[in-house]
């Protein structure tokens, strides 16, 4: 594998840079707030799947 010198690297890493789709500021909020209602949702669902197996082992051991 054949080195390249810096200059020659900060160009390609700069080319590669400007292939990226960035995205918008709307594209940014919008998923944002869909990983926030995504986290509540699994918290939620693991509160109840605990409280159920809680319930089963207290239900199960007699306390």
């Amino acid at each position: 594998m054949a080195k390249t010198n810096p200059f020659t690297f900060i160009q390609q890493v700069r080319s590669e840079t400007a292939k990226v789709t960035w995205p918008t500021r709307k594209e940014t909020g919008v998923t944002t707030l869909m990983v926030f209602i995504m986290v509540f949702l699994a918290a939620m669902f693991f509160l109840a799947a605990d409280q159920l197996m809680s319930l089963g082992i207290s239900f199960l051991l007699g306390f």
